[in-house]
């Protein structure tokens, strides 16, 4: 079913973006960002390519510029990493592990090296030596040293708090243990990593064994450095550069290339290929070879850093948000070699949408084999006519993901058809549509599919959705969990999940044999002895005990949550773009399941929507057209049978602000603006995105700009935060 409602595109620049719409594009920024992060950081598996994650952060910084009013306490710019991992103890950084700001082009490099001489105001003709040497791409880790001692070993965790790695770490033969002449305190930084070779041949012996592969080294270098049992890193060909410092009680020298010479003398490997250059075009040309003998070197780089020589200037510099002055990372562009295009598969997401992907004939591409490519969307096929049979020019793009630069038109094969792109999904038969413009005329470029709760490829992933903390809140009921039932046909929707009580023996069955898989999966061999029979013998009585109560928790879990928040069960059903903010402005707006689920049908349903402070046109085109689904409002209509959706506290009607319209501009230092919106609509008010003569009050915190004088202009009344609170609280 094709939308009828208008939208925008998908990604406005950021000044076009009005400040709700900013709000909310750094909400969702935050929140994508930060998932990376995890993936990359704690999961060691990256789902995008370094260049999409690079554009995600630009995109945040581009939009905090123009809103710095809007800025996030969570904001990608005010973090470094993810978290460290439960699995470890937890260290914490004396001096922080920062990372650094990246440069793309020549051009870069020359703007950087004049933003130096201009901060520290020297003269065009005084020389600005910096080191440069290849960016190992590997896990970033520091060892500390006391009186030539190594007493600890971290990875970077967020930058502030890292993992207690130290057993890991004294595995490797490139670290010392003891090193003569060392400062009393002395951190060594550098980077773990694996070597082709030995990557290769670990993956060979992994295939011998039955085993997964790894996908890449720098995933194999930090699975292996996170290893609960040191023995299984002791296996594991790590290898260390060093190329940095930490906490010192005396530095060994004024310069950074002074540094370097000290930690080779004391045993650490440097990388060989660092130079000395006093020039940007010496700092140019270095990059140029570096990047002409990438492919011949035994390890990943991913580009050059460069770093102002003169320990001195380095303190002059200092830092701007999470990146120091003085240093740069020169990346470089994508690898790409040539492939045949066999077949395009076509994967469906969680939240529907199509994407195809090439199958390609496997081909080695910067030391990894590729036989799978994203092609983004139909338009994208449209637009670089690929199709079935073409050789293709394939890039890895940040070395992740790989990606179809171009055809090779002259070798595509006789009889080669353009792509038809499917109308349908093909998981479920029902409609794939592209939203359309009415303004434009021009059809989104994501195909979805409009089967929504009820599409097989989407539904596991929904039901994961489901159950999370901040929807339903299933504990126990976990991903695998999930998956499994799936399988066994026992979840097909969220209404599935309470019916799962009535199945409990069926449940405990299957969800018994899957954990008996697991552990046999898990079980690798291992050193034979008393100790290790023991271990299993009391790992036999504790699952005994045990295998009982999980069945008994889950079910109990499971009738906890048949009486639960309205907004939290809008927020479970995983309309797109609704977010927790979203769905509790829904539910308080429309009071009851019903009467969102009317409002919806009506003709007036897209501006219903437009009146709510918050929500934007895309985001209630969204919603409208999730409701005017026959098979999600089937899916409620099952749920709504075995769960009851409770509404939200009534906001007051006699508080000194009901039924005003409020406007929050500038920067609220007593607390969020989520939480000054919540608070604000509890007791009866409207809040609004922008100021207008229907505006009652304006809440103005430091760094109001144009809300504010257009506020004064109108004659409307303006409080400071105090003020505000001081209204609210005789409420």
């Amino acid at each position: 079913m094709a939308r009828k409602a208008k939208t925008r595109r998908t990604s406005p620049a950021a000044e076009d973006l009005t400040e709700p719409e900013a709000a909310a594009e750094l909400e969702r920024l935050a929140s994508e960002i930060a998932k990376h992060d995890r993936a990359y950081y704690q999961d060691d598996a990256p789902t995008i390519s370094d260049a999409d994650y690079d554009a995600l952060r630009q995109r945040n910084a581009a939009i905090e510029a123009r809103f710095p009013a809007l800025v996030r306490a969570d904001s990608p710019s005010k973090r470094l990493g993810a978290a460290p991992s439960d699995k470890f103890a937890k260290v914490r950084h004396r001096v922080a592990m920062l990372s650094l700001d990246n440069a793309f082009a020549d051009d870069d490099i020359t703007s950087f090296v004049d933003r130096i001489r201009r901060f520290l105001g020297l003269p065009a003709e005084e020389q600005i030596t910096m080191t440069a040497e290849p960016k190992i791409d590997g896990l970033s880790s520091s060892l500390r040293y006391e009186r030539g001692r190594f007493v600890l070993g971290a990875t970077r965790g967020d930058g502030s708090e890292g993992e207690d790695v130290t057993r890991n770490l004294m595995t490797l033969d490139d670290i010392p243990k003891h090193v003569r002449g060392m400062p009393d305190v002395f951190e060594v930084r550098g980077e773990v990593y694996m070597s082709h070779a030995d990557f290769t041949a670990m993956n060979e012996r992994q295939a011998a064994a039955g085993k997964p592969l790894f996908a890449n080294p720098r995933n194999a270098a930090a699975g292996s450095l996170r290893q609960l049992d040191p023995e299984v890193t002791r296996r594991r060909p790590l290898r260390f550069f060093a190329y940095t410092w930490g906490e010192v009680s005396k530095l060994p020298g004024v310069r950074q290339s002074e540094i370097y010479a000290a930690l080779k003398s004391w045993g650490f490997p440097t990388n060989p290929l660092w130079r000395l250059c006093d020039t940007a075009d010496e700092l140019l040309a270095f990059y140029h070879d570096i990047e002409r003998q990438r492919a011949d070197l035994d390890y990943d780089i991913d580009g050059v850093v460069y770093k102002v020589d003169r320990l001195d200037w380095q303190e002059r510099l200092g830092f701007v948000s999470r990146a120091p002055r003085w240093a740069i990372a020169h990346k470089f562009p994508p690898q790409q070699a040539q492939t045949v295009l066999e077949d395009i598969d076509i994967q469906v997401g969680r939240t529907g949408v199509l994407t195809p992907v090439a199958k390609l004939k496997p081909i080695t591409v910067g030391g990894v084999v590729v036989s799978n490519a994203t092609l983004h969307n139909e338009e994208e096929i449209a637009r670089k006519d690929v199709r079935i049979g073409d050789t293709v020019v394939v890039q890895r793009a940040g070395d992740v993901i790989p990606q179809i630069v171009r055809v090779i038109l002259e070798r595509r094969p006789r009889g080669a058809k353009a792509y038809g792109f499917p109308d349908r999904c093909p998981a479920c038969g029902s409609h794939a549509v592209r939203e359309v413009d009415e303004k434009t005329g021009k059809a989104e470029a994501a195909r979805r599919c409009t089967g929504g709760l009820i599409c097989p490829a989407q539904a596991v992933e929904r039901l994961k959705h489901f159950v999370s903390r901040h929807a339903f809140d299933i504990e126990g009921l976990g991903a695998t969990y999930l998956e499994t039932l799936h399988e066994e046909g026992l979840l097909k929707d969220p209404s599935d999940i309470f019916r799962l009580p009535e199945r409990a023996e069926d449940v405990d069955r299957v969800l018994k044999k899957r954990r008996q898989e697991l552990s046999e999966l898990r079980a690798e061999a291992k050193d034979a002895g008393g100790d290790a029979s023991a271990k299993k013998t009391a790992a036999k009585k504790s699952k005994a005990r045990d295998e009982g109560k999980l069945i008994q928790n889950l079910m109990a879990a499971i009738e906890a949550r048949r009486e639960i928040g309205l907004d939290r069960f809008i927020f479970a059903l995983g309309i797109p773009h609704v977010g927790e903010t979203t769905a509790r402005l829904l539910a308080r707006n429309f009071g009851t399941l019903d009467e969102l689920r009317k409002s919806m049908k009506g003709e007036a349903a897209l501006e219903d929507l437009d009146s709510i402070g918050g929500i934007g046109e895309t985001m209630a085109n969204e919603i409208v057209e999730f409701f005017r689904e026959p098979h999600n409002i089937e899916v409620i209509d099952r749920l709504a049978k075995k769960v009851t959706a409770t509404p939200l506290e009534q906001a007051k009607a006699d508080s000194p602000v009901s039924g005003k319209t409020v406007v929050f501009t500038g920067t609220l230092e007593k607390m969020t603006r989520n939480e000054a919106k919540a608070r604000a609509e509890s007791l009866g008010a409207k809040v609004a995105g922008s100021v207008s003569a229907k505006t009652d009050i304006v809440v103005a915190g430091p760094g109001a700009g144009s809300k504010l004088k257009q506020a004064q202009a109108l004659g409307v009344q303006v409080l400071d935060e105090d003020g505000w609170l001081a209204l609210i609280g005789k409420a």
